[in-house]
């Protein structure tokens, strides 16, 4: 069965309105990650919490946890931040620090699981896909002058997509014949019987 795999940069608005309604519309199942980049982010911001920036402690911190978070235990690094957190009596911003990173870590429980991504072969980072929409999106449509309605944009992106992925003349090929059955029909031959 098709599924889709979508990496997602947390916000939920994306989740909701955009990946799982449309989803839920096609009957498709669709597993989410959550950029391993973002994750990394609120990881460095907790680390500078416990040891000063730009310290092997904190860089040995971060490396740990997000070894830990790539194997798809992520709920275990939030439960081990929290106590390391209540051990050290952290309050104010770095507490807040602290809190931050454990809500991203908790709230995505189920947008964390690099493990089973890798495995599969699936990037873990938003960037390439978001160099590829800005190379398939943005250096054609984002012209001076250019007017778009949506079919009209969403004709010409596909176009491009097999283009930049080596399928145009495959595709060409097959819209080229689907059209000829469209505009010349085939006379309906089993209800003949052949006399000889």
């Amino acid at each position: 069965m098709l599924a889709w795999f979508v990496p997602v940069d947390g916000a939920r608005h994306q989740l909701d309105l955009l990946i799982h309604t449309e989803a839920d519309r096609r009957h498709i199942p669709v597993h989410v990650l959550l950029d391993i980049v973002q994750v990394s982010e609120y990881l460095w911001t907790a680390a500078h919490a416990f040891h000063p920036p730009g310290t092997a402690d904190a860089e040995a911190w971060v490396s740990g946890h997000l070894i830990t978070i790539l194997h798809g235990q992520a709920a275990r690094a939030a439960t081990e931040i929290t106590a390391q957190a209540g051990r050290a009596r952290l309050r104010g911003a770095r507490r807040e620090a602290v809190d931050a990173c454990i809500g991203c870590l908790t709230g995505h429980l189920d947008q964390l699981c690099y493990d089973t991504a890798l495995a599969a072969g699936w990037p873990i980072a938003t960037g390439a896909i978001e160099g590829a929409c800005r190379h398939l999106i943005g250096d054609r449509l984002d012209i001076t002058g250019a007017r778009w309605g949506l079919d009209g944009a969403e004709a010409v992106l596909k176009l491009r997509a097999l283009n930049d992925n080596g399928d145009i003349d495959e595709y060409w090929t097959f819209h080229l014949a689907r059209e000829h059955e469209r505009l010349h029909p085939t006379p309906d031959q089993h209800n003949y019987q052949l006399t000889a």
